[in-house]
């Protein structure tokens, strides 16, 4: 690491946001994905620089990909890449924006503000249903589709990953949002247990 440069923390590292916060294992499962990359756009210009990068965006609250990455749009001029499995096509896209001239919008700073969770395990649609009071089922809320909504009462963004859904939000929300999550697991546990 270059001398001055500060070490990134995520939530439930020691040290980070959440440290000591007991994961969920067992029928509900919370991962920390927030040491994958990403990078968020914002802002007048965002959406024409990434197109013209070959970026096919899609509409508002729905999900594309690019080379691997995941591309989330969220508003007309807010998008987020996610590249877990993609590093090298996110590090291509950050470096021509960063020598790129304005108009390019502005870095929303989601790799750093915002922390990257993923809840799976056999009582996930459980769990989901009160977590979050959207109707999550596959027939409504398809594989592309973005929620921004409130999830574990924590302001979110989520989507259906390959094995659950992937939850960002504000990382200073991140051990309140691990008892949330742990506080419906358990309630789910016990119900399986009476039923």
């Amino acid at each position: 690491m270059a001398a001055g440069t500060a070490a990134r923390i995520y939530p439930f590292m020691p040290g980070g946001a959440a440290d000591g916060t007991k994961l969920v294992s067992g029928t509900v499962v919370l991962n920390d994905l927030t040491d994958k990359p990403r990078f968020g756009l914002k802002g007048g210009g965002s959406a024409a620089w990434l197109a013209a990068q070959g970026v096919k965006l899609p509409a508002v609250n729905r999900i594309g990909n690019h080379r691997g990455m995941r591309v989330l749009r969220l508003g007309n001029e807010d998008i987020l890449l996610l590249a877990e499995g993609a590093e090298a096509t996110l590090t291509e896209i950050k470096n021509a924006w960063l020598t790129a001239v304005a108009p390019k919008g502005y870095s929303s700073w989601r790799e750093e503000g915002w922390a990257w969770m993923r809840l799976s395990g056999p009582r996930l649609a459980e769990a989901m249903s009160s977590l979050c009071a959207l109707d999550l089922r596959p027939q409504k809320f398809a594989t592309d589709d973005i929620a921004q909504t409130r999830v574990g009462h924590t302001e979110a963004v989520t989507f259906r990953s390959p094995t659950g859904f992937d939850i960002l939000f504000d990382i200073t929300a991140s051990a309140y949002f691990a008892r949330a999550v742990a506080a419906v697991a358990g309630h789910t546990d016990q119900h399986r247990g009476h039923s």
